[in-house]
């Protein structure tokens, strides 16, 4: 019997916002979750944070947690991998967020046991995460439905087919530094005809959750919530009109694909 339900192996930021979340979700007890690092400060920052258990030895969070996630760097999986000792038995499973290590990679290493990929984001560290999941040939619904639940109490889900997965890499994955790029650009533009700018930054900031959550809970299409807002003759078609020449749109479909492609070519590298 599993003494943990849930380890991870790395226990980086991403790793922290998911613990923290599923304790404040009620999934977990900070008693039920151990997790492993090779850095010994953080495995303590982490520790004093959420009172979970620690450990420097990846083999012991793999012999004893019923549910292990991988949250390591991608270049670092295969040392990883190959250092593991304890092998998943079929009673486990998996979860991977390292970004473009395949299903297929994953069950090489790990066997013919339950695997689900998982690419979140960023945003999970406030709680308004959004991860896109896939499930390896393996696993069941009853495993996709526990990795759901956990993603769930940092944000939200959706399930795809790990074919898609690397257009959520460009996209979600991504997306939140080129949002980011945006509310800076957005405040230089404040800073740039007067306003000071902790307020640029404050207008810009809340501009984009606010527009973000209108598309969520309208359920209108962007281009209709653009037509309310863009009066003929007024302030924002003028601003439109200048996005629009000068590519944004383009820029940011083109930057997409980008990351898109970067992905993919990192899933083949490993291969």
């Amino acid at each position: 019997m599993s003494q943990y339900k849930l380890g991870f192996i790395g226990a980086g930021a991403m790793a922290e916002a998911i613990i923290s979340g599923v304790i404040k979700a009620g999934l977990y007890e900070p008693m039920e979750v151990i997790a492993s690092d090779i850095n010994e400060d953080r495995l303590f920052q982490v520790k004093q944070k959420l009172n979970i258990c620690i450990t420097k030895d990846n083999n012991e969070v793999m012999e004893k947690a019923c549910i292990v996630i991988i949250a390591i760097k991608p270049q670092n999986f295969c040392d990883v991998a190959h250092k593991l000792i304890s092998k998943p038995n079929k009673e486990q499973l998996i979860i991977s967020i390292a970004a473009g290590i395949s299903l297929s990679r994953l069950e090489k290493h790990f066997g013919s046991i339950p695997v689900i990929r998982v690419m979140p984001n960023t945003p999970a560290l406030i709680g308004a995460g959004m991860a896109a999941l896939c499930k390896g040939h393996f696993a069941l619904d009853c495993h996709l439905e526990a990795a759901e639940k956990i993603f769930k109490s940092v944000g939200e889900t959706v399930i795809i087919d790990e074919k898609l997965i690397d257009g959520v890499t460009g996209l979600s994955g991504s997306g939140p530094a080129y949002v980011y790029q945006f509310i800076e650009a957005l405040a230089d533009g404040g800073v740039l005809v007067g306003l000071p700018r902790k307020t640029a930054y404050l207008l810009a900031a809340q501009t984009v959750v606010g527009a973000g959550l209108m598309v969520l809970k309208t359920g209108l299409h962007p281009g209709e919530l653009k037509d309310m807002v863009t009066s003929p003759g007024g302030t924002t078609i003028k601003a439109i009109n200048v996005l629009e020449k000068s590519g944004f749109r383009a820029a940011v479909m083109d930057a997409v694909e980008a990351a898109y492609l970067k992905s993919k070519q990192m899933g083949l590298d490993g291969e």
